[in-house]
């Protein structure tokens, strides 16, 4: 099998050496030797595979029902245009990303490291297009999709002390970025915290969106019924609109793909990561579905679209004195949707270092933690800086776009693999007609949104075409200075973060 390779990488892989009996005294001495392992020919540490079933479909779940049910609701009405076709929409993204999990699972268990879409991508079409990605996904995915859960988390806990109006703006964006640099520390300190929050602030969303459901059912069960009379009046079918419904949803549904971040972590991938796909997905589906039918049932189209805060709305109406309850328990859920993201997500960047696609810095692990340190924090500040921008539907477009393109190309990969490498061993073989139906329906949002949104793909696609100069500057045939600078910093994060490199092999 082909392996990406960044022989021509921006800095030196070795800095400095740090022998690897001194790596295990300094963690047990800390009582956290068990946040890694060390290789038995003394060659260096590696991430230990420490997630387990549970903690799969914990992550995918946790990732996935964060702050898009209660933000998106409302972008898949608008451009439904009735909540009946706004359903429709719902089932269908479930379904469409059940597709795609399904064949990046096929991708994850042949190819069976970290990195997602970018390990894919480079091992399909080579080391340029994967840079391609990993720019996209450090200057748009990663991040946009991290402060928009973020920003979720503090309008939502900010709401009652601001229940008549809208919460200031700064203390909207103080709160949040306390939050991401709270989970960024427990995501330096130890792994196995990391993945206790994400167990128990997944239990918390789903026991939140579970009251959501109970509460419409009681609403419906009394003969409240008239928001069913004529569920697909004013449905828009024009397929600009649709495709800028399906975006919505699908932003719903991203997450899906973030166990693949972190192959390398998991215990046995080979069905771990099919299964904790299986179960996870249909169970998402489910609760949004019943979410969506507990909110139409209570909340008329006028509330819904006039409502920046959905589910907040819909306690105001439901819960009287305890509507409290909803937004604290929002909050949760967008806490603990951010820690799986930020976990899942600072190993693309670190995995994206390691192969010499971005400074080398960033693939340093501490040696007292165990954990990639300058990943997550390099993670941390791109996503600061982001917060400042006010429009979160504006940035759902951005994402979906570039998300969509990048999700069809690595599907492609699928496919060019299945006819480049026919014999490659794949543990999980899906039917063809999967990636092909995947295929088609992601190329028809990326046509529709150049119609629809012709800026928003214009500047994704600036975006995405701005990384061809930086791969050649620093990658391809790297600027001296450039080489320097970055050898300098990644000296300076060696001893600051008390790191070294890893030195993991692979075949």
């Amino acid at each position: 099998m082909t392996r990406i390779q960044a022989s021509d990488s921006l800095i030196p892989r070795q800095v400095f050496n740090v022998p690897v009996e001194a790596v295990e005294a300094a963690g047990k001495a800390r009582g956290r030797s068990d946040s890694a392992e060390t290789s038995s020919q003394g060659s260096g540490v590696k991430l230990k595979k420490q997630i387990g079933l549970v903690d799969g479909v914990a992550i995918i779940v946790g990732v996935i029902v964060g702050s898009g049910i209660f933000v998106s609701p409302k972008g898949v009405l608008m451009f439904s245009g009735s909540i009946g076709q706004s359903l429709i929409v719902w089932v269908l993204c479930g379904v469409l990303s059940m597709v795609g999990a399904l064949c990046y699972a096929e991708l994850g268990t042949m190819i069976p490291k970290s990195g997602g879409d970018y390990a894919y991508i480079g091992t399909a079409f080579g080391p340029l297009p994967a840079f391609l990605y990993l720019w996209v996904a450090l200057l748009i995915l990663v991040p946009t999709g991290n402060a928009i859960t973020a920003l979720t988390f503090a309008q939502y806990l900010l709401k009652p002390f601001w229940p008549s109006c809208e919460a200031p703006i700064e203390a909207v964006q103080l709160l949040a970025a306390a939050m991401i640099c709270v989970l960024t520390v427990i995501n330096c300190y130890n792994v196995k915290w990391v993945t206790r929050v994400t167990d128990i602030f997944t239990g918390t969303k789903v026991v939140a969106l579970m009251v959501i459901v109970g509460a419409g059912v009681w609403y419906l069960a009394d003969g409240n019924t008239e928001h069913w009379e004529q569920p697909f009046s004013g449905g828009l079918k024009e397929p600009g609109y649709i495709a800028l419904a399906f975006y919505s949803g699908l932003f719903s549904y991203s997450g899906w793909n973030y166990l693949n971040f972190v192959t390398e972590e998991l215990k046995d991938p080979y069905r771990n990561l099919p299964r904790a796909i299986c179960i996870s997905m249909p169970v998402v589906t489910i609760i949004y579905m019943v979410t969506n039918v507990a909110y139409f049932s209570v909340l008329s189209t006028d509330e819904i679209l006039s409502s920046d805060a959905v589910a907040v709305t819909f306690g105001d109406k439901m819960l009287g004195f305890l509507s409290w309850i909803m937004p604290l328990a929002v909050a949760c859920s967008t806490f603990g949707s951010l820690n799986g993201a930020i976990f899942a997500s600072s190993r693309l960047f670190f995995v994206g270092a390691r192969n010499g696609h971005l400074p080398a810095a960033i693939s340093l692990i501490n040696i007292n933690c165990l954990t990639p340190v300058p990943a997550l924090i390099f993670l941390c500040i791109i996503t600061l800086m982001l917060l400042f921008i006010k429009d979160t539907y504006v940035l759902i477009n951005y994402v979906s776009y570039v998300e969509a393109l990048f999700t069809l190309i690595s599907v492609a990969g699928l496919l060019w693999l299945r006819y480049k490498q026919p014999k490659t061993e794949r543990p999980i073989r899906v039917s063809l007609a999967l990636p092909i139906i995947y295929l088609i329906v992601c190329l028809f949002l990326v046509i529709a949104s150049c119609v629809a949104s012709p800026t928003e793909v214009g500047v994704g696609t600036i975006i995405i075409l701005s990384g061809i100069p930086v791969y050649y500057m620093t990658i391809h045939n790297p600027v001296q200075w450039l080489a320097d600078t970055s050898q300098a910093i990644n000296m300076w994060c060696s001893k600051f973060f008390i790191c070294m490199p890893n030195q993991e092999k692979f075949d």
